[in-house]
């Protein structure tokens, strides 16, 4: 018998008829418009970008489709009258404007939050300061190549809300969630995973209280039957357990916790009542770095209810990472070119140069988040032999390593560089043969780039069109 979304089709019953904006023309949104138009809705359209930087082809839809749209940077000023809201995640629940409409009766949601509602499956949901594209993308391929049917969603795949009406109760959404997604959610996934949590985002975010409090809504509604997924090794995420409704898994790499996944002796092990089983050998892993042995420790923290843990082991060892993260390039005389373009962060770099045991010429730099540079000074001074920046944080990350050298009295030789392709000439001059390139930002790719990928792409596309 075919399952029907009871659901989903009182939603799509509700929202005839109905008055709803859709705030920012993002991957996240633009499915809706097709989505709301073919079930008759009143749509109006918001965007602060200027009509000249909208693609044409989304232009030309809103007008077939006769919607409504205000664009540039005062668009919410005509915020009224709605009864629905979804907003993208780059545009703040808590700003004036939208705190006016939800007084005024509006149901403010977004993508995620309506897929999350009414989807018939099981969501399991990742978020964290770093590693959480990998820890999703790994659960979601131990589900896969053990039967289920899974949906890839969030911060990475598809927009999943047009696919609801495909879901059924026995399908698996995995979804990556970021603390914009987060903020003022009311809803939890049934499976929950907190890979850390460190400073980020404070250019966008109001306080670092308000960047932790957003991430703890992806457990906080959760039922007794709830499964939340903790790092043991960091302090704020192994105090939630203490909010936590339903059951906590631990997982790390520094202490032998009774019950969880540990990382032991370069063995990924299983702890039950303090007796610890072998699962994997991290010498048997394609990925490298501690970082990534906790992330594949929760990972299976939070497949361990639905998949035999010896049949994940063979995924894990098959998995090769995502793209843009520490992800190799090729060699070139001698010297190892990889990407990581995914380290947005000063937590995700050092981490990136953990990995290693080759001496590392490092390129670093771009948007500044508002972060505290300090404390990649030590680990660059340890594992760097040269440090090439670029972008706005590269004064910063420059005076923290400047700073830490003088304390040790010691020298690193240091370029700064205004475009990705000058990096790359620098990198490919003062690398010496068993030495490996390193691009990892430790920055967001906003002053130059769209995203992370297309900063990624750029970097790789320059790498392999060096002449040997």
């Amino acid at each position: 018998m075919e399952y029907k979304n009871d659901k989903l089709e009182k939603f799509n019953e509700s929202v005839k008829n109905k008055n709803i904006a859709i705030i920012g023309l993002g991957v996240s949104n633009i499915p809706l418009l097709d989505y709301f138009y073919n079930l008759g809705s009143k749509v109006t359209v918001f965007d602060n970008r200027e009509q000249d930087k909208i693609p044409e082809e989304i232009i030309k839809k809103l007008n077939t489709y006769s919607f409504k749209y205000e664009f540039g940077k005062d668009n919410l000023t005509k915020l009224n009258g709605f009864d629905i809201i979804f907003r993208s995640p780059s545009c703040m629940p808590n700003i004036p404007e939208l705190e006016k409409a939800v007084q005024n009766g509006a149901k403010l949601t977004s993508e995620i939050e309506m897929l999350m509602e009414l989807c018939p499956g099981t969501i399991i949901g990742v978020t964290g300061s770093d590693g959480k594209t990998t820890t999703t993308s790994l659960i979601y391929e131990i589900l896969k190549e053990n039967g289920y049917r899974c949906f890839l969603g969030g911060n990475i795949g598809y927009p999943l809300f047009t696919k609801i009406n495909e879901m059924t109760p026995d399908d698996i959404i995995v979804l990556e969630l970021s603390s914009f997604q987060l903020m003022n959610m009311k809803i939890s996934p049934k499976i929950s995973v907190i890979t850390n949590i460190s400073p980020n985002h404070l250019n966008v975010h109001s306080s670092y209280e308000e960047y932790i409090e957003a991430k703890k809504n992806i457990f906080k509604y959760q039922d007794e039957d709830g499964i939340v997924v903790l790092n043991y090794d960091n302090e704020i995420t192994r105090n939630c357990a203490k909010e936590a409704n339903g059951k906590v898994i631990f997982f790390s790499s520094k202490e032998k916790i009774a019950n969880g996944f540990i990382v032991d002796n370069n063995i990924i092990k299983e702890s039950k009542e303090a007796i610890r089983r072998h699962i994997l050998d991290v010498n048997d892993i394609k990925l490298k770095g501690m970082h990534n042995y906790e992330n594949i420790c929760a990972a299976l923290g939070a497949t361990s209810s639905l998949v035999d843990i010896d049949l994940s082991s063979q995924t894990i060892k098959n998995f090769k990472g995502v793209e843009h993260r520490l992800e190799f390039i090729k060699e070139i005389d001698g010297v190892k070119w990889y990407n990581d373009s995914i380290g947005t962060s000063p937590t995700r770099t050092i981490a990136g140069l953990n990995s290693f045991k080759e001496d590392i010429i490092l390129i670093a730099g771009g948007y500044d988040k508002n972060l505290d540079y300090t404390p990649i000074a030590k680990p660059i001074l340890e594992k760097v032999k040269g440090l090439i920046l670029i972008g706005q944080t590269a004064g910063k990350i420059f005076n923290a390593v400047k700073q830490e050298a003088e304390n040790q009295n010691k020298k690193i030789d240091t370029y700064i560089c205004e475009t990705l392709e000058d990096t790359v000439k620098m990198a490919k001059k003062i690398a010496k043969k068993g030495q490996i390139v390193l691009f990892s930002p430790a920055s967001a790719s906003f002053d130059m780039f769209k995203n992370f990928e297309e900063r990624g792409n750029k970097f790789k596309s320059i790498v392999n069109n060096i002449s040997e």
